[in-house]
């Protein structure tokens, strides 16, 4: 692969591997905070890290950023394990930005003797008004020139306990007056009396984002650092850190593209929120961008990978098209699931001419362009059920299904021709009745008579019950925002169907496990299911329906 095929990145790794950069090696992470699960954003970050590690025979860790304790626990870490492993990749080493609380505290005493880091007492309010804003330079806190001596005393007493939260806090000395508010004398450690998921109560102080990022990089000999671009500005940060401890190495950190996608939010807090108020079922809900969400809508690895290739690396942020997305797990589904027939809003039609206790095999392959995948019998008889949808009593000219005295092709079957209609006292069509021609088994007419529709169908007397969850957009508003968004959520986004009839092997299915329902779309078979309740969750549809509505 050429370097000018590839995107900036790999443009980069490659330069420096041809110079002998870090003696050829390539060493990338994947870092994520413990507090959520994880979303299709970092499915970009993942197949970029790991994709980049695989191509160049390196290594990529995946590295928690442990040090909020408030807002993280092991369901968040173990969940996080999971989805890289589905995704198809594995670490080098699993590693904590806990695991190195020892060492940053003492790259934090390094930079207090040097003279570059100080014990502030300013409150986190008074921090914040004496930074300044983008066109005034901030202003010196007051406790900025204490002495090594009384710095050392402080952070001693802080890590011991001493003082409450916002007492104090360790800043390093940087430059009040830069252009670059991050390299404002930031915090790098704060008092937080609150129990870790790893370490207990053995800590009352935590380093800061910043601070620990790039000295966890280098702890792990860290060569290309990624991340997204909103970490741009904090790059003159990372490299200072690392420029004034004695650290193994200097990683360097490349800046790239977030994904945005359409149609839903992607940030942490707001999804938390949907979650923790329940206007969805779960982190796992279908209807979420979590990568566990979309694992059990019937998302398969190949298509997120397969999504994040095709959009690309850019050195610019992006909103993407949720039909993209879909698009990618259409194209998978559509070469690797078997095809089944389901019926979602069942009419029983009985056929008058059929034998009455008779009940035949009809022969099916199970994929039109995979001979591999074999063939299932399906079970025919007097009493099937069709889409309530396939039959109008007074149709439109160009209605070509069910319909009184038409003739229409059952899938795999006969053709079949309604000759009457039962309705309840409502005045609503409850059944059909038909008749079958037998010579046309296998959906042809031996005297060549063509019918323009055929409809799928399911034997009444062996169909599976099942419930079927149809998922739709979560959001009514293509681009939600984060003042109002819940008064832009779609009250369609989920419509749950019972009653619904399926081939009967369907209740056997395993779970997570695939189909195309024919002439319905893609159905993934929800955890929820057993083997007398059957639940399918509607992936996606077999064609873009919302690039119509948006024509």
């Amino acid at each position: 692969m050429s370097i000018e095929s590839t995107n900036f990145i790999r443009q980069i790794v490659a330069r420096d591997i041809a110079a002998g950069k870090n003696d050829g090696r390539v060493v990338t992470r994947f870092p994520p905070e413990p507090n959520g699960y994880l979303h299709i954003g970092h499915a970009k970050s993942i197949c970029l890290n790991f994709g980049i590690a695989d191509s160049y025979g390196g290594a990529c860790n995946l590295r928690f950023d442990d040090t909020n304790p408030e807002k993280e626990n092991i369901e968040y870490a173990d969940s996080i394990k999971r989805d890289v492993q589905w995704l198809g990749h594995e670490w080098r080493n699993l590693c904590y930005a806990s695991g190195y609380f020892e060492r940053l505290h003492g790259f934090a005493v390094e930079l207090i003797e040097k003279g570059m880091a100080y014990v502030d007492s300013l409150t986190p309010e008074e921090i914040r008004e004496h930074r300044g804003t983008l066109t005034e330079p901030g202003r010196e806190s007051p406790f900025r020139d204490r002495g090594v001596g009384e710095n050392l005393d402080l952070f001693a007493r802080m890590r011991a306990g001493e003082f409450g939260d916002g007492e104090h806090s360790l800043r390093a000395r940087i430059d009040m007056a830069s252009g670059n508010i991050n390299m404002r004398d930031p915090v790098i450690y704060r008092i937080r009396h609150a129990s870790h998921w790893r370490s207990g109560d053995k800590w009352c102080i935590y380093p800061m984002y910043d601070f620990t990022q790039c000295l966890s990089d280098a702890l792990e000999g860290v060569t290309h650092s990624l991340c997204t671009l909103e970490f741009e500005d904090h790059r003159p940060l990372y490299d200072w850190v690392l420029d004034n401890v004695d650290v193994p190495c200097h990683p360097q950190q490349i800046e790239f593209g977030r994904l945005n996608l359409n149609y839903t939010v992607m940030s942490k807090r707001l999804l938390n929120r949907l979650v923790q108020e329940r206007y969805v079922a779960g982190w796992d809900d279908p209807r979420l961008p979590t990568i566990s969400g979309l694992r059990r809508r019937g998302f398969t690895p190949a298509s997120i990978r397969n999504f994040c290739e095709r959009i690309g690396v850019t050195k610019s942020d992006g909103m993407v098209e949720m039909g993209v997305l879909e698009h990618a797990v259409r194209e998978d589904l559509d070469n690797d699931a078997e095809r089944r027939m389901g019926v979602l809003r069942p009419l029983k039609v009985i056929i008058d001419n059929y034998p009455a206790n008779r009940i035949e095999e009809l022969v099916a392959r199970n994929h039109p362009k995979r001979p591999e995948f074999g063939e299932r019998s399906i079970p025919f008889s007097r009493e099937i059920y069709i889409e309530r949808d396939d039959f109008m009593e007074d149709p439109p000219k160009k209605y070509f299904r069910l319909a009184p005295g038409r003739e229409v092709r059952l899938r795999y079957g006969y053709y079949i021709t309604c000759r009457e209609v039962i309705k309840n006292e409502a005045g609503e069509v409850v059944e059909l009745r038909c008749t079958y021609d037998p010579e046309t088994k296998g959906g042809t007419s031996p005297d060549g008579r063509k019918v323009k529709g055929t409809m799928h169908w399911v034997c009444a007397e062996n169909a599976v019950d099942a419930e079927v969850r149809v998922y739709d957009r979560l959001f009514q508003s293509a681009n939600p925002t984060s003042e109002n968004f819940l008064n832009q959520l779609n009250p369609h986004s989920l419509e749950v169907l019972r009653h619904c009839k399926l081939e009967p092997d369907l209740a056997n299915a395993a779970i997570e496990s695939r189909y195309q329902l024919e002439r319905q779309g893609y159905f993934c078979i929800d955890a929820d299911s057993d083997a007398l309740h059957p639940v399918l969750n509607r992936t996606v549809t077999l064609r873009d329906s919302w690039a119509k509505q948006a024509a």
